[in-house]
């Protein structure tokens, strides 16, 4: 499915919740890792504010790209942040939405 890049360049961006674990099989445990880059993916929670509108996303971002001591509150910049519309069908129920994912995060200056 394509990917749709979101430009940031005008929005306030503040972390929302800590990075967590994101799994690839949540009965083992086992971490989910970028296809390209092998790296562990986490998930971050971002408000991302622009023209007068806020919006929470949860983003996935390989843990190269977060840098440490990540805080609720904390003001960042988003680089790469891309969004992709999926669909699924578990147990004879489709579902669908969107999910976000970044490059990197770095503290805003």
């Amino acid at each position: 499915m394509p990917s749709f890049k979101i430009d940031t360049s005008t929005a306030v961006v503040f972390v929302a919740t800590a990075p967590v674990p994101k799994l690839a099989n949540a009965k083992t445990g086992e971490r989910a890792l970028d296809r390209e880059s092998g790296a562990a993916l986490s998930t971050v929670g971002l408000l991302v504010s622009d023209e007068g509108e806020g919006n929470l996303y949860q983003v996935t971002i390989p843990e190269t790209g977060l840098p440490e001591g990540l805080q609720p509150g904390m003001p960042v910049r988003v680089v790469g942040l891309k969004a992709r519309d999926w669909e699924n069908e578990f147990n004879g129920q489709k579902r669908h939405g969107i999910s976000f994912r970044a490059v990197a995060i770095t503290p805003a200056a």
